[in-house]
């Protein structure tokens, strides 16, 4: 009887450790099938009026119904073939209600089924921005930048975020990636040049290399002028700016570069020519004028001064600084001239320097009120006053004015005229 018992009892245990090792059945279960039949039915019928019906919200603006038309949609699965609009817009109309972590939300999810999607990836970034969670916008950018290799706009982002960081290295790294697509971008040629100092690198040598390596381009070899002046190297800065006057002769930011360069370079002369060609360029710039008559003041070429101040002048006659201008001239070169007993032709020019001092002021140009204060402060002296006047012979009065003769002043060619209480 034991022996019956315990064969029945192996076989048993046989049969459960057999039926264990065999596999489940591959067959779908037919409830699961039917509902899936049931469920394809409905979306069939209901899918295209939901995706109407959210569509019609979004438009009219109806945040709050489109988000949950939205959540029907997703949730019967009414998405399959349509996920990057339904996710997209569905994210937006979060956005509009403010609800930017909800967009988060939705937008995370729609990245589960396409995590190529620029679309989805940029709207979940600005979700992040919105949220002020700086380190999940980068990483988004950096996987967008990732998907798409020319896009600028979010390099230009990227880099920005961290700059605010401080790391300047990484992006001096975006910067470049971002030149390299759009070499002609002076935004990022600037910040890339700052991202250097900041980082402890010399942009001067990488401004140097890129006009190398793209030698027609005319903003860069400006950019690079600019840095060379500022680093006291005029004479490189020259040829730099005259390789680019060579492709680009009408180039007005070329020539005032190349006016500036001469001056520093002390070639008064050729700052002066630079100027001049400019003004070709651009011939009803007064203070150009003004410059070019600043430069030939201290070339000491007086004549040259005095005709540029009068063409200021003849260009805009209010312009306080270009009447001071001429004064100035007088004034120079009254005290270049001068002798150490003050003859009549340097009480003139002196009188010409302070006429136009006042005009001057009248005119609310304070420039060259030092000059203009000494003049007064020493009239008794230097000024040609009422005495002088009677001093002159009766023909000379008779004129009504006054001119400098002498070897010093015989270029001046503007009389005082006699004043009325003499």
């Amino acid at each position: 009887m034991t022996k019956i018992i315990l064969r029945f009892i192996l076989i048993t245990v046989g049969i459960a450790l057999f039926s264990m090792c065999v596999p489940p059945s591959d067959e779908p279960d037919a409830a699961a099938l039917a509902e899936e039949r049931r469920l394809d039915s409905l979306r069939q019928i209901r899918c295209p009026r939901l995706l109407s019906s959210a569509a019609e919200y979004y438009k009219n603006r109806d945040w709050a119904s489109t988000t949950r038309i939205y959540n029907e949609i997703v949730e019967l699965g009414c998405d399959r073939g349509e996920e990057e609009e339904v996710y997209l817009y569905y994210a937006i109309a979060y956005e509009a209600l403010g609800k930017y972590d909800s967009s988060k939300y939705v937008l995370l999810k729609g990245l589960q089924k396409l995590p190529d999607n620029l679309a989805l990836r940029k709207r979940l970034a600005y979700a992040y921005k919105k949220q002020g969670k700086v380190e999940y916008e980068m990483i988004e950018y950096e996987k967008i930048i990732d998907l798409d290799s020319t896009d600028t706009v979010t390099m230009s982002e990227l880099a920005g975020l961290y700059e605010k960081q401080g790391d300047f290295r990484s992006q001096i790294s975006v910067l470049r990636k971002l030149l390299v697509i759009d070499p002609g971008n002076e935004n990022a040629q600037s910040e890339i040049a700052l991202a250097m100092e900041n980082a402890g690198e010399d942009p001067l040598d990488f401004k140097i290399q890129r006009v190398k390596d793209y030698p027609d381009n005319i903003s860069y070899k400006i950019n690079l002028a600019r840095l060379l002046l500022d680093n006291g190297r005029a004479d490189e800065a020259i040829d730099n700016i005259n390789d680019g006057i060579r492709l680009e002769s009408d180039s007005k930011p070329l020539y005032r570069l190349l006016g500036e360069a001469y001056f520093d370079a002390n070639d008064l002369p050729k700052s002066s020519d630079a100027y001049e060609k400019l003004f070709t360029l651009d011939p009803r710039d007064a203070q150009l004028s003004i410059k070019i008559s600043e430069v030939n003041v201290l070339e000491m070429n007086y004549v040259k001064a005095i005709r540029w101040a009068n063409k200021a002048i003849s260009i805009d006659q209010n312009n306080g600084n270009a009447h001071g201008q001429k004064g100035n001239v007088y004034y120079k070169v009254f005290s270049n001239c001068r002798t150490s007993s003050i003859t009549n032709d340097d009480r003139i020019v002196a009188s010409l320097a302070l006429l136009h001092f006042g005009k001057a002021d009248e005119l609310g140009s304070r420039k060259f009120n030092g000059n203009k204060r000494w003049l007064e402060e020493n009239g008794k002296d230097v000024l040609f006053r009422k005495q002088e006047w009677f001093m002159l012979t009766p023909e000379q009065q008779n004129k009504g004015f006054v001119m400098p003769g002498s070897e010093c002043y015989n270029w001046i060619e503007e009389k005082l005229m006699k004043d009325r209480s003499w």
